[in-house]
């Protein structure tokens, strides 16, 4: 069954985590107030509502990373790959002023996101049972990757400061196709290769600041192995943690990173306070970017490196995670 809107007659969010997919992100339907209960413009609503995608590919030897991001008063689109062998990170990124040429549709299970600057173009396409992801830009520079979407992704809505909400669909360690061509070389895909599927929105935090974990593989048994762990996102107890085993989803509770902001070559920790999750983390690589334009700030530090350690399921079942790929990630926004 899937639900029509997220927002409900009333124009009101009902926290927690779903069950069911939601076909249309209504977020024009949304009872908006100021902090001191006026009511919103249908303008401001428009303008305060924030989307992002970001999909992933981590294979042995490399990572690939690409964010649709639409802020409204700005739009960026980025794309990178980390090679491990040569320790080169390839990467590329573009701003649009007022969001132009980059579009979002409010449909998380089966919406577009597109962003295009010139010879530049991004895209996240739904296909059958997943994402197509394209990239092409100068520099004989070409994406073609295929992410097969799990059944069982995390999906949930959560208030966000005063009179807002954040809403977010995760998926992580799903089965990956295609290549990507950066100049003369190229990096294919092989069944180690595993990715991961962001989709979030909402009427965010003006001032906010986060940790993520990312990681994606198969584990030496075969198993397939996805993670998701943020800290600071939601403040209302309600986590977007879960692992995936074999397309299974596991909900995770509250993280803690361990790491430290001012060495950021310095390996981290991350642990869950219900004992299912406990890695450590090697960077190798680091995108990085630093944004200070009054209205927007940003002090963005992602992370490509290697996990080890352990995930366990719900029953105490053990996984040992040595050597799979992943991100890390510490980041400071005002939007």
């Amino acid at each position: 069954m899937t639900l029509k809107n997220l927002i409900d007659a009333k124009g009101r969010i009902a926290p927690g985590v779903m069950e069911q997919p939601v076909e249309t992100i209504n977020y024009m339907d949304y009872d908006l107030r100021t902090v001191m209960d006026r009511p919103r413009s249908r303008l401001a609503r428009r303008w305060r509502f924030n989307q992002f995608q970001f999909v992933s590919a981590m294979a042995p030897g490399w990572v690939f990373g690409m964010a649709i991001v639409d802020l409204k008063l700005v739009g960026n689109g980025f794309f990178y790959l980390f090679d491990f062998e040569s320790g080169q990170m390839f990467e590329q990124s573009f701003m649009q002023p007022l969001a132009r040429h980059t579009d979002i549709e409010p449909y998380p299970e089966h919406g577009h996101a597109r962003f295009r600057r010139g010879d530049v173009s991004l895209a996240i396409e739904p296909a059958t049972g997943g994402r197509n992801i394209r990239v092409t830009a100068p520099g004989n520079i070409q994406v073609d990757l295929e992410l097969q979407d799990t059944d069982q992704p995390l999906r949930l809505v959560c208030p966000a400061g005063y009179n807002g909400w954040v809403f977010t669909r995760k998926s992580a360690g799903v089965p990956v196709e295609g290549e990507v061509r950066w100049g003369q070389q190229v990096w294919r895909c092989d069944e180690q290769t595993r990715g991961s599927i962001d989709w979030s929105c909402g009427f965010m935090r003006r001032e906010t600041a986060w940790n993520w974990a990312c990681l994606a593989g198969v584990a030496k048994r075969g198993v397939s192995v996805g993670l998701n762990l943020a800290a600071g996102v939601n403040e209302t107890g309600m986590t977007e943690n879960a692992l995936w085993l074999d397309g299974r989803c596991v909900k995770l509770g509250a993280a803690r990173f361990e790491f430290d902001r001012y060495r950021p070559g310095a390996d981290w920790r991350v642990t869950t306070e219900d004992g299912l999750v406990d890695l450590s983390f090697v960077p190798a690589g680091t995108r990085k970017e630093r944004l200070n334009a009054g209205v927007l700030a940003s002090n963005f530090r992602q992370f490509v490196g290697t996990f080890r350690g352990t995930v366990r399921d719900e029953a105490g079942q053990s996984v040992p995670v040595d050597g799979l790929r992943g991100l890390m990630e510490d980041h400071y926004a005002r939007w």
